[in-house]
């Protein structure tokens, strides 16, 4: 497992997409990406993008990521990236009550269980104690990193 700290932006790209019966269909596909700013971001996906699709393409949302961390999964098979809600437990010393505060992440994984046990690799390194609040899978086909030039 390996963890990357940035700030990430969720991006979707529309484009002619050649289906397995030849035919042409319009699709919107989300990405992510390591960026400083919406335009480092915008740039980056038309880079990224310009080299897997033959013929144009539109950038129609750029948006901040909730999570700042991503879990990059070394498996083979992982092709899926799940969006993790992990309550973090403190104890507040005055009042000595349970208090909770939400962290998310973004996991890659094969399949559900596989992120679970993803996170507890990554999160049963620290010293913090936390509960997995709640797992969804995402549409996000790929996450690209920035590259030192």
């Amino acid at each position: 497992m390996r963890t990357r700290t940035a700030e990430w932006f969720e991006t979707k790209v529309q484009y002619e997409k050649t289906m397995e019966d030849g035919m042409q269909k319009k699709v919107k596909e989300q990405y992510v990406v390591d960026a400083l700013s919406f335009t480092e971001a915008e740039n980056c996906i038309t880079e990224e993008m310009s080299s897997y699709i033959s013929g144009e393409f539109d950038v129609v949302d750029i948006k901040k990521a909730s999570y700042k961390e991503i879990f990059f999964s070394e498996e083979e098979n992982a092709d899926r990236w799940y969006k993790a809600k992990l309550q973090f437990i403190t104890i507040d010393e005055k009042t000595e009550k349970e208090k909770r505060s939400n962290v998310y992440y973004l996991v890659h994984a094969a399949t559900l269980p596989g992120a679970v046990k993803n996170i507890d690799t990554v999160m049963g390194g620290t010293m913090i104690d936390y509960v997995i609040a709640s797992i969804v899978e995402t549409a996000i086909m790929d996450v690209f990193e920035h590259q030192s030039k």
